[in-house]
């Protein structure tokens, strides 16, 4: 009997022990449980606390002038004494001026055959590819080539200047050696931007592609830039359209100018830079879309104030990313006029910023400054900033 009840205390102690010891590890497990919970919900809170404070910036700036329109005196001005040619000298106050932007742009309005095709002017061109020399010296990194000049020394004119800008640390668009390299998809990137350029003409001065060499000059027409435009919107963030149009010598803006500008902006294209015209236009924005109608020359011989004055625009891109959602936005809007002078036997060219003008370079040059500042300003006024000369 004694021994039953030593068994049955011993089974009970067992169940108490057992259901103790078990009790101990519930309340553990369910107060480390409640630690892990909260420590969970504090991270969390956390990790959503820095999502909506972080907001990631990047930005890109872009520098942009008009045409290098090489007649016959400002490369005859720019040989040296063993027959070589140096343009450097010309643009050396605009070096300076470019070198802390990420992309600088100019339209090569001449085609560089160079000198091996024979060296012409007006009305068909061909420069020595000393004149990209000087650009690239300068820093210029982002080259339009599809002009209305683009043909003038024919298919070989058109393979030496590729084959020129191949390996040089610049890109270009607007003028290839095969519809495979004309179609391929361009992506680029500069401080975290990725970005697409296209380069188009609305003219040929009568100079068609050969049938089946489309490729040589890019000619413009709403298919092609559909095309090209809708393969790469959605993996790039900004898409830049240099544009050959307008009708030459005119202050304005044509209606077909604004036709395509509307259409390109309807594609999503964030700038067009335009040229053609040799003098400077509007700038304006049609939606979101920046439209330089004309930067007008940038070097040239051609004669007249209006001809000779140039403008050097610039903006910045800014790419903000904030809960997985990017936005882009253009930013900064500035813009500076330029002239080309050459002394009176068509020598000594050189560009000049107005603000380092004076009368004895061009007289009445504040004047002048006045009238194309208007220009520049007349749909945004002074949302686009333009230095105070004469105060």
């Amino acid at each position: 009997m004694k021994r039953r009840k030593k068994r049955k205390l011993k089974k009970s102690f067992k169940m108490f022990v057992f259901l103790f010891l078990s009790g101990v590890f519930l309340i553990s497990a369910g107060i480390s449980f409640q630690i892990f919970a909260c420590q969970e919900k504090k991270k969390e809170e956390k990790i959503y606390d820095v999502a909506l404070k972080e907001e990631e910036v990047q930005e890109a700036s872009l520098v942009m002038v008009g045409d290098a329109l090489i007649h016959s005196a400002v490369y005859q001005d720019a040989r040296q004494a063993d027959g070589s040619y140096d343009f450097k000298p010309m643009i050396a106050r605009i070096k300076p001026m470019i070198e802390n932007y990420d992309l600088r742009y100019y339209n090569q309005e001449t085609i560089l055959g160079g000198a091996s095709l024979g060296l012409s002017t007006y009305p068909r061109f061909n420069s020595p590819q000393e004149v990209g020399d000087a650009f690239l010296d300068a820093k210029f990194n982002l080259v339009s080539l599809a002009t209305n000049h683009t043909m003038d020394k024919g298919e070989q004119g058109v393979i030496n200047s590729v084959n020129y800008w191949k390996d040089k640390p610049a890109v270009t668009a607007g003028s290839y050696l095969s519809f495979e390299e004309r179609d391929e998809e361009k992506i680029y990137e500069i401080n975290g931007i990725k970005y697409a350029f296209f380069s188009y003409t609305t003219w040929t001065n009568g100079l068609e592609t050969p049938t089946g060499k489309e490729y040589l000059n890019n000619v413009y027409s709403d298919e092609l830039a559909k095309k090209n435009i809708e393969a790469v919107r959605d993996k790039v963030d900004v898409v830049i359209v240099a544009m050959h149009w307008g009708i030459e010598y005119s202050l304005g803006v044509s209606s077909d100018q604004e036709r395509i500008a509307n259409y390109l902006s309807s594609l999503g294209v964030d700038i067009i830079i335009g040229a053609h015209p040799h003098v400077v236009e509007p700038i304006a924005y049609i939606g979101k879309t920046l439209v330089i109608y004309s930067l007008g020359n940038f070097i040239s011989a051609q004669e007249g104030v209006e001809r000779l004055t140039g403008l050097l625009a610039s903006v910045k891109i800014r790419k903000v990313t904030n809960r997985g959602i990017t936005t882009i936005a253009l930013d900064s809007l500035k813009a500076e006029l330029l002239y080309t002078y050459y002394n009176g036997a068509i020598r000594n060219f050189e560009v000049y910023p107005y603000t380092q003008l004076s009368n004895a370079v061009l007289p009445n040059y504040l004047t002048y400054y006045q009238r194309y500042k208007g220009v520049v300003q007349e749909f945004l006024g002074d949302q686009v900033e333009m230095p105070v000369l004469g105060g």
